[in-house]
């Protein structure tokens, strides 16, 4: 095609789980900007938003994938959304097998 470039328009997607400090929560999510996504997730705790994420502490994040078309992103994510807890846990653990968090690895100070 004349004028095609296939990188134009291209952006990239995560799919993401986070949880609280215990590991007792989470929460799935979908997100075009996961630095901005990991703050508003932070500030909804400190202003005390009524999210589920805040309600429950969930700012840490354990696991992301990558994706380049939305619609394979939230394909992804609602999969996810639909396996049982210890499904998840062992996708978690297969990835990052201690737990860690891993916004560090987006937050910069």
């Amino acid at each position: 095609m004349i004028g095609y470039n296939e990188n134009e328009g291209s952006h990239i997607y995560y799919v993401y789980i986070i949880t609280n400090l215990y590991r007792s929560t989470y929460y799935i999510g979908i997100t075009n900007n996961l630095v901005e996504r990991l703050k508003q997730h932070q500030d909804n705790i400190e202003k005390g938003h009524k999210t589920f994420a805040a309600k429950y502490n969930l700012k840490h994040l354990v696991y992301y994938e990558q994706y380049s078309w939305v619609q394979n992103a939230i394909a992804r994510e609602k999969e996810l959304k639909a396996w049982r807890r210890e499904k998840k846990l062992d996708l978690v653990r297969s990835f990052n097998a201690d737990f860690e968090f891993l916004e560090d690895r987006f937050l910069k100070e």
